[in-house]
């Protein structure tokens, strides 16, 4: 079996960032920042990553609510309803950020 090629550490960095602030890590990827900032990355690359994640931790802290609510009868207005996981009317992808990041 071959080795796989190995990630630039820069990737790294950006998914280990990017995870530990989706997942509410608690040092969220800050050891991270400095990691991507030593290797030149732009600071709005930086930016989108930190964005797109935050927007994916959002979601779905957002949609596992309206799973919940719906399982035990909770009638919100302002929660979407929930169908296998997915509001109702919204495709299997994730929504853009607010700025209009695609994160699919």
């Amino acid at each position: 079996m071959q080795d796989a090629p190995q990630l630039h550490s820069s990737i790294v960095a950006m998914v280990s960032l990017a995870s530990g602030i989706a997942a509410r890590h608690p040092d969220m990827g800050q050891c991270q920042l400095g990691r991507l900032r030593q290797a030149g990355v732009p600071q709005q690359q930086i930016d989108a990553v930190i964005e797109i994640a935050r927007h994916i931790r959002d979601e779905a802290a957002q949609k596992l609510d309206a799973a919940f609510d719906e399982a035990a009868g909770i009638a919100t207005a302002s929660k979407p309803k929930v169908d296998k996981g997915k509001p109702v009317g919204e495709s299997a992808c994730c929504t853009p950020t607010a700025s209009g990041q695609s994160c699919c």
